[in-house]
């Protein structure tokens, strides 16, 4: 018990970096995602599915619970009625199933690496990197708090940004119509 856990902190803790990466992330799932693989895949901020995978939470049928975030970031992404039922059953789901959820964003009939890597380089191509940062704080932050709350935290991480050279860049870029050559400054 004691080796489990410090092993499940441990787990923890490096989801929570992975979810707290201050870019986005992708995750690019090709084959099956049961557990601790789903679990992993819960903390980036996009989910591709190869067609033909199966994920779920399947902890419950071995007798313990989701211990690296599941049982927290699983109905936040996908309410709560869904993601009790995929738990408490251990049942897994296909990737229509999963898309129809909400819990992945798109499906893939070859490899969904492709599409990540796509999706990953047109958020790069077209973003400015502090503006990035700062959408992922606001989000993550203003996630769950009362309305008011929330656009408090979205002002003060669009205050930031009114700050960048990146900002001006894009300002000047659209007057040149051109694309903006950020620096993340």
């Amino acid at each position: 018990p004691k080796e489990v856990t410090r092993f499940v902190e441990d787990l923890k803790n490096c989801f929570l970096e992975l979810e707290n990466f201050p870019y986005p992330t992708v995750a690019a799932l090709d084959g099956d995602a049961f557990g601790g693989g789903l679990e992993l895949a819960l903390c980036c901020d996009f989910i591709l599915l190869k067609n033909d995978i199966r994920i779920g939470l399947t902890e419950t049928r071995l007798g313990i619970i989701p211990g690296g975030g599941g049982t927290q970031r699983l109905p936040r992404r996908i309410g709560i009625s869904k993601a009790k039922e995929m738990i408490f059953t251990g049942k897994t789901i296909d990737a229509e199933t999963a898309l129809n959820y909400g819990l992945a964003n798109s499906i893939w009939h070859d490899s969904s690496l492709p599409a990540a890597k796509m999706l990953a380089e047109e958020i790069a191509s077209h973003s400015a990197p502090i503006a990035l940062q700062l959408a992922k704080k606001a989000i993550a932050e203003g996630y769950g708090q009362d309305i008011q709350t929330a656009l408090k935290t979205e002002k003060k991480y669009y205050d930031e940004t009114l700050k960048t050279e990146d900002r001006l860049e894009a300002l000047k870029a659209f007057q040149e119509k051109r694309k903006p050559i950020f620096k993340g400054k």
